[in-house]
């Protein structure tokens, strides 16, 4: 396993212990749902979490992308879009909603509604927080990130990142800039375009038997997998509801075989479209937990998707697993030359460690501290890409700001929880299996 930069976390939230539950069986556990066997306290929590669908639904069309999935009746989003709420109207009544919560959630006794009701919170913290900046209010980027994710970074300065900087340009070395030897190097291992959907395919079938291996996925799953273009993002998982998924992956610019199995976990197994999959089965179905049928991206499910999608791919693949797949599968199917040696794994291993870099100039370019062509230089330098991709990756910054820091303090927040205690591999997963099919929070992966 590989060994996480230093993580410094301040959490917007405390108080969300985790507690061995046993998950509902929907075919026998009907009665749990039932109304009038509901206690008061939880049905003023259901109505609470129903108010919060349809107040989701209304914020989502005052901004493009802003619900990232809904599969919850098609009469109640056609009702919220039909006649939405002004956005002062919907941060009034974000904010009257959140004192409906804190009142309602006293009254709580299961520890399972009680982290139900704290993970509502944020929701609704989140959502408060984005609707202030839809109408102008700006935050630094740790105060963004800290109300919309539940998590505030503490970043590493750039100059941190030079002694990994030299260890890369040991593996490359020669004449020119860093980034464009390496750049030329990892050229030699783009999937030609007439190879991509074969080459996916295999990637996406592995990383599906790895995660079906150790979690149970729900009967009929599927997904769809389409190529696209101008977008600022590599790949992206629009979850349908009903088990299924549409998978798209960016085509702008020439996509390498490291990608294949980065995408396929990622957005696919045990990434985004499982952990969309679990939280329909076990909670929106088997608990009638109406709240997680609606999934506004600006929130702190984003952190929990992202980060277990990021640390899925290891989870997966752990150890020489990846290298040997892509050399013995992959790179045949892509009709790549396999490498004589591990360079190439090297390589790839060294680029990740100053991928915070990242979070750092992203900070650094929406707090004003440096300007576009110099996040952009910056990108080039620290994150080892050519202007185009460099480009990329800044337009992403300007389109989803504070949203960078889910991947990397996501994933190590994730990666710290599912191996603190140098676990089994069966333990690991069985942990990766309770983020995906729970109520969770930053705060849930801390140590007691």
């Amino acid at each position: 396993m590989k060994k996480a930069a230093p993580l410094v976390l301040v959490l917007a939230l405390a108080g969300c212990a985790t507690t061995e539950t046993r998950m509902p069986n929907p075919a026998t556990d009907i009665a749990s749902i039932d109304v009038r066997r509901t206690p008061a306290s939880s049905q003023a929590l259901n109505e609470i979490a129903d108010a919060y669908v349809k107040l989701s639904l209304e914020i989502g069309t005052h901004e493009d992308g802003y619900i990232d999935a809904y599969y919850g009746p098609a009469e109640i989003r056609t009702a919220a879009e039909a006649a939405p709420r002004d956005k002062d109207a919907l941060l009034a009544a974000t904010r009257a909603l959140s004192a409906q919560l804190e009142t309602a959630a006293r009254r709580l006794s299961d520890p399972m509604e009680r982290r139900r009701a704290i993970s509502l919170r944020a929701q609704l913290r989140a959502a408060e927080t984005r609707l202030l900046m839809m109408q102008g209010t700006r935050f630094t980027f740790a105060d963004e990130a800290e109300r919309l994710f539940g998590i505030r970074p503490r970043l590493k300065p750039l100059a941190s990142y030079d002694a990994d900087l030299a260890k890369i340009e040991a593996l490359v070395p020669g004449e020119g800039p860093l980034w464009q030897r390496v750049e030329t190097y990892l050229d030699r291992f783009t999937i030609p375009k007439d190879r991509l959907q074969k080459v996916f395919d295999a990637a996406i079938a592995r990383c599906r038997g790895r995660s079906a291996a150790q979690i149970a996925m729900p009967e009929g799953e599927s997904f769809r997998l389409e190529f696209v273009t101008g977008k600022s993002w590599s790949g992206y998982n629009y979850y349908q509801g009903g088990y299924h998924s549409l998978i798209q992956v960016n085509t702008d610019l020439p996509i390498r075989l490291s990608r294949a199995l980065d995408l396929g976990c990622h957005e696919g197994y045990p990434g985004h479209h499982l952990l969309n999959m679990k939280l329909e089965e076990q909670l929106t179905k088997g608990r009638g937990w109406s709240e997680f049928s609606v999934y506004p991206l600006y929130s702190p499910q984003s952190l929990i998707a992202e980060g277990s999608a990021n640390y899925g791919i290891d989870l997966a693949f752990p150890g020489a697993s990846r290298a040997d797949t892509e050399r013995d599968v992959l790179m045949p199917i892509a009709e790549i030359a396999v490498p004589p040696d591990d360079r190439y794994w090297q390589l790839l291993g060294a680029i990740k460690k100053v991928s915070g870099a990242r979070l750092t100039i992203a900070q650094q370019y929406l707090d004003g501290a440096i300007d576009r062509s110099t996040a952009v230089a910056l990108t080039q330098k620290y994150m080892l890409v050519s202007p185009e991709r460099a480009d990329q990756s800044v337009r992403f910054t300007e389109q989803y700001r504070s949203y960078v820091i889910n991947y990397g303090l996501g994933e190590q927040l994730v990666q710290a929880y599912i191996e603190r205690g140098k676990p089994s591999r069966e333990e690991m997963w069985r942990r990766m299996a309770k983020i995906l099919s729970e109520p969770t929070l930053p705060a849930d992966l801390l140590p007691r």
